[in-house]
């Protein structure tokens, strides 16, 4: 389960449950692939992945390559105790024989697992450690857990508290509360017939093609090309189902926002452009990579001035905007739904290093899926929201080619980068996409980091870039291949060097132009 909003004052909010989302496109337990994994960790890999006799491995997605390499991710237990960070990628060559791991976990577990905190306590401990809600929050769910993202592994409660966060956002916190100790280790809020051709008059991308579903005589704001993605008005309510988009003819909008079906034809097309997106550059068939569409909800709240993906829903929620415009832009949605790529792949967990990674791949493919569109009344750029800005002031939420220009951001990787709000430790990932793919000439010149650098570049290096799609393709494996829930900076350096050699050779200037790119950010 997740929610995901998309701003902290120009931000995306996330979270993960690792475990507790529903993976439609689970491989089968009994894969040929899966076997082969499994057999590893009992056998030649089981000192590598720091594993034991009591640890229990489920699959949760399985990459296999033109050549037959396989790539098994999978969860891991730990005497049935769900373990927060024991994710692990199995990776094998096309012959089967063990090519190496991708993991978090430092140590094999070795603990007493009786809790010296009963969970009453733990869930009380929670409540008043959320501090961020309108009102009272109420605690979902209590589950022992061991928690082993630091450098040891720790008996600990996971305690979800759910409620309303200032602005109207739905926040479903999950507190780590030590089960030893009742201290807090960590937090996150989880806020990502026939068919007929028809067309959508945008608010921000002109006059698009749009699909409806027809029965009888009524048109549904409905695709089923596209997995059978629908749009529903919530009427300014922030609860219940809304309602499903219909009408007596095939045209949605009116280009102002004076119709309420507008901003529903600028969802719809958001979310067909992303499926596009990834489908046609990487083979992915839907969010979930199991050919089922999301849905859209519009006109959320009173003047709701965010938008965030949903796993509970496996939807998109697009506020009419306060100090915005109404937020449902083409990088606003593809960076909304993207969050839910990453919640059926690496599950990067919302807290530190790994956050910040989470919301950088939102926005690095939230900025794809635009150029991806080619619209010329929404040109494609680095710049996230920009639309929901007056023309030509400028402004948008975030500056992939200058993160430290929205005065939050780090343009740098530093030791103490992991404990800003992920909205702003993103800046590191956003900053050297923007350098791999376009280097320090294209488009908006952006500065190199040297050291003693943190928030704000000052160096003058030339970098050389990849190109966009490139780039994307080795971030997209990075991400679906060898990233697991806790990867932070260094470990996203290995990641993304592992996928270039993947893809382009060992030596190849693409892998060399991923180091120079993490470099120029300090990350080395």
């Amino acid at each position: 389960m997740q929610n995901t909003s998309l701003r902290l004052i120009a931000a995306a909010a996330i979270a993960l449950c690792m475990g507790q989302s529903a993976l439609a496109a689970q491989p089968a337990a009994d894969h040929p692939a899966v076997q082969r994994a499994l057999a590893h960790l009992g056998g030649q890999a089981l000192a590598s992945a720091h594993g034991s006799g009591a640890d229990a491995y489920s699959v949760r997605d399985l990459v296999v390559d033109a050549d037959g390499s396989e790539h098994v991710r999978f969860a891991r237990t730990h005497n049935g105790l769900r373990v927060i960070g024991g994710d692990l990628v199995v990776h094998s060559r096309a012959d089967g024989s063990l090519q190496g791991l991708s993991l978090t976990q430092k140590a094999m577990i070795q603990l007493d697992l009786t809790p010296k905190v009963e969970a009453a306590l733990a869930a009380r401990t929670a409540l008043a450690a959320t501090t961020s809600l309108a009102s009272a929050g109420s605690v979902k769910h209590k589950e022992l857990v061991i928690y082993a993202r630091g450098a040891q592994a720790q008996l600990a409660w996971d305690v979800r508290v759910d409620g309303v966060q200032p602005d109207g956002t739905p926040s479903q916190a999950h507190l780590i509360i030590s089960a030893t100790g009742n201290t807090l280790l960590d937090q996150w809020d989880e806020i990502e017939t026939a068919d007929i051709k028809g067309k959508g008059k945008t608010l921000y991308s002109g006059n698009v093609p749009l699909h409806s579903d027809l029965t009888d005589t009524t048109y549904t704001l409905k695709d089923l090309n596209r997995g059978g993605h629908y749009v529903v008005d919530m009427k300014s309510r922030q609860f219940g189902t809304g309602t499903v988009f219909t009408g007596t003819d095939k045209i949605w909008g009116d280009n102002t926002e004076t119709s309420n079906e507008t901003v529903a034809a600028d969802a719809a097309y958001g979310q067909n452009m992303t499926w596009d997106y990834y489908q046609k550059t990487f083979g992915r068939n839907g969010i979930a990579d199991d050919g089922q569409g999301a849905y859209s909800r519009v006109h959320y709240g009173r003047n709701y001035d965010n938008a965030f993906w949903s796993d509970d829903c496996f939807c998109m929620t697009y506020g009419d905007g306060n100090s915005f415009t109404p937020l449902v832009s083409l990088d606003v949605a593809g960076h909304e739904m993207t969050h839910g790529v990453t919640s059926r792949t690496a599950a990067l967990i919302y807290s530190g290093e790994s956050g910040g990674l989470n919301e950088g791949t939102s926005d690095i493919m939230g900025s794809m899926v635009e150029f991806f569109a080619k619209n010329e009344n929404d040109v494609g750029d680095y710049l996230i929201g920009e639309e929901l800005y007056p023309a030509g002031s400028g402004e948008a939420l975030r500056y992939m080619q200058q993160p430290s220009k929205d005065g939050g951001s780090a343009d740098c990787w530093y030791s103490g980068v992991g404990n800003l709000d992920v909205h702003y430790s993103s800046g590191v990932a956003n900053h050297f996409y923007f350098l791999l793919a376009e280097g320090t000439t294209a488009g908006s010149p952006s500065k190199t980091c040297v050291s003693g650098d943190t928030k704000t570049a000052t160096g003058s290096a030339t970098l050389t870039g990849v190109g966009r799609k490139k780039a994307a393709k080795i971030w997209y494996r990075a991400l679906t291949v060898y990233m697991t829930s806790s990867t932070d900076y260094a470990a996203a350096r290995a990641a993304t060097i592992s996928a270039a050699t993947d893809l382009f050779g060992e030596t190849s200037p693409e892998t060399e132009a991923v180091k120079a790119a993490w470099t120029a950010v300090n990350r080395s």
